[in-house]
């Protein structure tokens, strides 16, 4: 079976998990990397404006792709009650769930039809960890709004998210967090972005643990 060639424009391009997402696609599609500093696009994902300006900027798209989010790690004492902009869930809600969802609803009026929007979280959506409060809440909202995103979206469009646990290549900065987590590789994970991207479902949530 032939495959066609696909324009994927990812988000994140140059971590650790997009750069492994990039190289397994690269291998058959056209991928535009992007990024807040790095990438031929900029796109900052707590700017609305900046991703509007880089999805015009790639042009015609089959897939867009998120490998990017940023949230605070602190102890659940450090949390206060707090009002936005204040509250230390700050970061995470305006990053990697508002920013993400901003890039899905963006994508929803740009992709061509029939494509693919695919967005990441993590393991701590339904395994917490130890200062991990803020991230818990933030991957799980993202996967609550996948699900519903996919029974309404237009033109043949579908949406799925990748949930892997640590990274292997992440444990020297993350291992005492995720003590007795086995880690896996960033290739592994990026098994999951084709998957999505290459497959037919839609609002799933693919985990890699």
């Amino acid at each position: 079976m032939s495959e066609r060639r696909l324009r994927i424009l990812l988000v994140g391009a140059s971590g650790t998990l997009g750069r492994a997402v990039a190289a397994e696609l690269a291998q058959r599609h056209e991928v535009i990397a992007a990024g807040r500093r790095s990438g031929s696009i900029q796109i900052d994902l707590t700017d609305v404006d900046s991703i509007l300006r880089g999805l015009k900027q790639a042009g015609e798209l089959d897939a867009v792709i998120s490998a990017a989010g940023s949230v605070t790690f602190a102890p659940l004492a450090d949390f206060k009650p707090a009002p936005y902009g204040e509250s230390l869930h700050t970061l995470g809600i305006a990053d990697k769930l508002l920013g993400q969802v901003n890039l899905a609803l963006a994508a929803r009026d740009h992709l061509r039809d029939g494509g693919s929007i695919t967005l990441t979280t993590g393991i701590l959506s339904e395994q917490p960890i130890v200062q991990g409060s803020s991230a818990s809440l933030v991957n799980g909202a993202v996967e609550a709004f996948v699900r519903a995103a996919a029974v309404e979206l237009p033109r043949g469009l579908r949406i799925n998210v990748v949930s892997p646990t640590v990274l292997v290549e992440a444990m020297a900065a993350y291992a005492p967090f995720f003590r007795g987590f086995e880690p896996v590789t960033a290739a592994r994970s990026a098994l999951a972005f084709s998957r999505s991207v290459e497959g037919a479902q839609t609002g799933q949530v693919y985990r890699v643990f």
